[in-house]
């Protein structure tokens, strides 16, 4: 094998990719996973990265009180959207993920570049995943709140875990891959 250092550090940023997929294709395209579920009476609502249940999947969405039965000047405030916007950076961090996989392939196939761009760039979707992960809990914090000040009961759901599985993957990869750096490289030749 050419470089058996690159094998941990591929390894996590392979699980971390898997779980941002997952995160990224929570409710409405897959209600199992969303980031808050809030039911009240025999209705249920999963918010997921491009929207929630009974919309079609955008980037950003709204509040409505038509929906939700509730007027918040602070849901459907540019603040809340603008957060809502942000949850692209989930699907951005998969992507960055996928890229450190495909340089880690490559340096533990062939040679130690790609493990130093498997570094670089799981460095750089460990920082995505990071901000990603502050923007969606304080989102859905601030949504949360208001959901249970209007009769609602909201709770967190499993892509907000997913999305922390995943920063915590990414940084485990990330030291591997430049630990993995400096390791040996080299090939052995048979002695014939």
């Amino acid at each position: 094998m050419a470089a058996g250092p690159a094998l941990p550090g591929l390894f996590f940023c392979f699980a971390a990719m898997v779980l941002l997929i997952f995160a990224s294709v929570s409710a409405p395209t897959w209600n199992a996973i969303y980031y808050l579920r809030a039911s009240r009476g025999g209705d249920t609502v999963h918010f997921g990265t491009f929207g929630y249940t009974g919309t079609g999947t955008h980037i950003g969405y709204h509040f409505p009180q038509s929906r939700f039965g509730f007027s918040s000047s602070r849901l459907s405030s540019g603040t809340v959207h603008a957060l809502t916007d942000t949850l692209i950076l989930i699907p951005i961090a998969a992507g960055l993920s996928g890229l450190a996989v495909i340089f880690g392939l490559c340096g533990a196939a062939y040679h130690r570049m790609g493990t130093v761009f498997m570094s670089l760039a799981a460095s750089l979707a460990l920082v995505v995943t990071l901000v990603a992960w502050i923007l969606e809990m304080t989102l859905f914090g601030i949504v949360r709140s208001h959901f249970r000040d209007n009769g609602w009961s909201a709770q967190y759901g499993n892509a907000s875990w997913l999305v922390l599985g995943a920063l915590v993957s990414l940084l485990v990869g990330a030291c591997m891959a430049a630990c993995g750096v400096c390791g040996p490289y080299r090939r052995r030749r048979d002695a014939y």
